[in-house]
């Protein structure tokens, strides 16, 4: 039977004696006798024109009344029926294609813009290139991409010396004259297969014989883990099923890795040994507190083995030591609400950073690894700073620090092991050269005293830097090529401070391109906020940004509470009964980028994914007329219905995120914010959401009910349209290129709306046929 919602891209006629409808997920095929042909056409010619002249009217998704009751309190939600689990019922999945194939009628007048503007981004790639490679014992370890190809080559080459110690000058040699490069997995052979390929840990055990990585083919964070020989590339025993991506070593014929419940929460941590079944593996812990999950992450030093049980506010560390495995896991900091600890190891102490009410902004100590209770402060908690994360070294510790919105990078020399250790003192700090700028730490190696970190800016591309903590001698090991004309200079990268409703000084990161930007009012602005889970939105480079940028673009960043750039009562401050600070943060800045004449509103377009999308969903129904445009990338939209439903994953965790809407204060809260219970009668911006149909952080029927009620309410004639990937999560599509294509979309919706579209060059006119010759 054919759909006449069925585009006619998808109605396929075979000039024989076969006949193919693709109507769905599903292709079917069935004999038609040579003489019912004719008639068949004009049939399929009557269809198609009735399927094009559909795919200009937006989808209209049935209404099935459905109320769910709360303290009295009755909500109607006449979408509920989208949800499936299984995501597998007809009648959804017809929606869903519906969706899709109206956004590409009505973007398809602009597809000339998308494939200039995804021309562009490609462009600015170096295609075969290779990761900044980093030293572990006789080999260096790098990535290598290739002309063409999406995804990357895990390679490595040995040391041509290495007994030496390690320098910052280092390079590693190539040529004819150099060790041979090995190929140890080419993520390309391995994606042939599936739609979707993501590799979530690569792991190289403590001898360098064999690897072990973790992959997703469904883009559902459901993993498989693999061994294999490194050299041979030939599989060592039986992949370890549906597991999470921690995993470690725990020498060289044992692993460590985590399993997850039914509802995707880490919950398990396991002993496998090499050359066994995974039915024998054995069970260290299980987590049975459904508000806590588990993670894992191995020392500097890999001597030990840490595993994290945290909640949103609570988490307590167990250790492995790597040479008695026999032992299992020992206590290290136990639990005690209100207190999150992470722990690092170095000779004879464990490092643990801790954070609890009074030290809200973390402090550090050291504890003798034969006597854990016997703490020393190495570092006071201190209002102002911020410590973010630690990285040992066998003679040094890093410490990454925040202050005033800015991350910080301050390294002290260590007493030899075996001394005493005290409060540190004499802190170098690393310095940085632009106003604003990310900088995170990279693998180093513990037996050195180079540091390796990663650095960025609005205008800067990613840097990999090696810096000697010794001499102060810093070296750009990598900076990413960016090709087509790029001159850093060309941009402006500033900081500006919004005063929110209370008072409260706001950061926002800016850049611009200067010989485009006229700061008078006239000027596009694309304006980007989170806001969540104390995440820190950092002032990043992203190459494709840059398409917006040549063409006239401001880009922002509302720093926003929720987030983590301002410390521990920045995030505090923006969560639970105060998570509404979030989204009068983020209009307060949109009103003064206003005012400074940075745009107006009719040039004003806003962007966030996940819980980014939560906040462009809230301010679009609070402020809908501050916003020409609006981007919502996979939304968790439906707050009240998943924060009471415990079997969607990531719900009970959650609860000491946005807050528990069992209990009443919390229920009347979010429902005042949550932005499908919101949508209303009135003019709203032009809107793009998307979603992934495996997406097991944020279900894909959040978005769909909330485009298929801003489609039943708002009174205007502003576009919304509704993409959803049918193949892949939460991350979008896992091709490098592939993800190219999806910001290539979103630029192109936002030229639409703001009415930037160029007319396209017209085609030019066919050659004169010649004159016919004289017989």
């Amino acid at each position: 039977m054919i759909s006449l919602l069925t585009p006619p891209a998808q109605l396929q006629i075979r000039l024989g004696t076969w006949f193919v409808i693709s109507s769905g997920p599903r292709l079917s095929q069935r004999f038609i006798p040579q003489k019912q042909q004719q008639q068949l056409f004009h049939k399929l010619k009557s269809a198609m024109a009735m399927a094009a002249a559909s795919d200009s009217m937006p989808p209209v998704a049935k209404k099935v009344k459905h109320e769910l009751e709360m303290f009295g309190d009755v909500r109607v939600d006449n979408y509920y029926w989208l949800r499936d689990d299984s995501r597998s019922d007809p009648q959804m999945l017809s929606y869903l294609q519906q969706e899709n194939q109206y956004t590409d009628f009505i973007m398809s007048g602009t597809k000339h813009l998308e494939d200039e503007i995804y021309t562009e981004l490609r462009g600015r790639i170096k295609e075969d290139d290779i990761s900044a490679p980093i030293r572990k014992g006789p080999y260096y370890y790098y990535e290598r991409t290739l002309e063409g190809k999406e995804y990357v080559q895990h390679c490595r080459r040995h040391v041509q010396d290495s007994g030496r110690m390690p320098s910052v000058h280092d390079i590693m040699a190539t040529g004819s004259e150099a060790p041979p490069e090995h190929v140890i997995l080419d993520e390309n052979l391995k994606a042939k297969e599936h739609a979707y390929y993501s590799i979530g840990a690569f792991k190289v055990s403590p001898n360098h014989k064999l690897v072990a990585y973790a992959e997703d083919t469904k883009g559902d964070e459901i993993y498989t883990i693999h061994v294999m020989d490194a050299e041979t590339r030939s599989p060592v025993g039986e992949p370890l099923v549906s597991v999470t991506s921690y995993l470690e070593w725990a020498g060289d014929e044992a692993l460590l890795y985590i399993t997850m419940d039914e509802i995707l929460r880490p919950y398990k941590v396991w002993f496998h040994k090499l050359g066994t079944t995974q039915s024998t593996d054995s069970c260290l812990y299980h987590e049975k507190d459904d508000m806590f999950s588990l993670d894992l992450e191995a020392s500097e030093s890999k001597e030990y083995l840490f595993v994290g049980s945290e909640s949103k506010t609570t988490r307590s560390i167990f250790y492995l030591d790597i040479s008695k495995p026999e032992n299992g896991l020992m206590v290290l900091t136990p639990r005690s609400e209100g207190i999150d600890t992470s722990v690092s190891h170095r000779g004879n102490h464990f490092f643990i950073k801790r954070r609890s009410d009074e030290a809200f902004n973390s402090e550090l100590l050291a504890c003798p690894l034969n006597d854990i209770n016997a703490t020393t402060m190495l570092l006071p908690h201190r209002e102002s700073v911020k410590i973010q994360d630690i990285t040992l070294f066998s003679d040094h510790l890093v410490v990454f620090e925040r202050e005033m919105g800015l991350p910080r990078v301050t390294f002290y020399l260590l007493p030899a092991v075996g001394e005493p250790l005290q409060s540190l003192q004499g802190g170098k700090t690393v310095d940085f050269i632009d106003p604003i700028y990310s900088v995170e730490p990279a693998e180093s190696q513990f037996s050195s005293s180079i540091l390796r970190f990663y650095y960025s800016s609005l205008r800067t591309p990613p840097s990999t830097y090696d810096y000697d903590m010794n001499t102060g001698v810093s070296v750009l090991k990598k900076i990413e090529t960016v090709l087509g004309g790029f001159d850093s200079s060309n941009y402006v990268t500033k900081r500006e401070w919004a005063i929110a409703q209370d008072g409260t000084h706001v950061p926002i990161s800016i850049v611009y391109r200067k010989d485009l930007v006229k700061l008078d009012g006239s000027d596009p602005l694309l304006l980007y906020g989170y806001g969540s889970y104390e995440i820190c939105v950092d002032p990043r480079f992203k190459a494709s940004r840059l398409s917006l940028l040549d063409r006239g673009f401001t880009y922002a960043i509302a720093h926003i509470r929720g987030g983590g750039e301002m410390g521990r009562k920045w995030y505090e401050n923006g969560k639970y009964l105060q998570k509404k600070n979030t989204f009068t943060d983020f209009i307060d800045c949109a009103e003064y980028l206003i005012e400074k004449k940075y745009c107006t509103k009719e040039k004003l377009c806003i962007d966030g994914r996940s819980a980014g999308g939560l906040l462009i969903g809230a301010v679009v129904n609070m402020r809908p007329d501050l916003f020409k445009a609006a981007v919502a990338g996979v939304p968790f939209v439906d707050v009240v219905t998943t924060m009471l439903d415990p079997t969607i994953p990531l719900t009970t965790a959650e609860w000491e995120e946005w807050g528990d809407p069992r209990n009443e204060e919390f229920y009347y809260y979010m429902k005042s914010y949550s932005p499908v219970d919101n949508v209303k009668a009135q003019d709203y911006p032009a809107i793009l959401v998307t979603a992934g149909l495996n997406d097991p952080r944020v279900l894909y029927s959040e978005p769909a009910k909330f485009v298929a009620k801003l489609r039943e309410m708002k009174t205007d004639e502003n576009l919304l349209l509704f993409k959803c990937e049918m193949g892949a999560g939460h991350f979008s599509k896992s091709g490098r290129f592939e993800k190219l294509q999806e910001d290539a979309f979103t630029y192109t919706f936002i030229l639409k709306i703001l009415n930037m579209v160029p007319t396209p060059a017209p085609a030019p006119a066919p050659a004169p046929a010649p004159a016919p010759a004289r017989g």
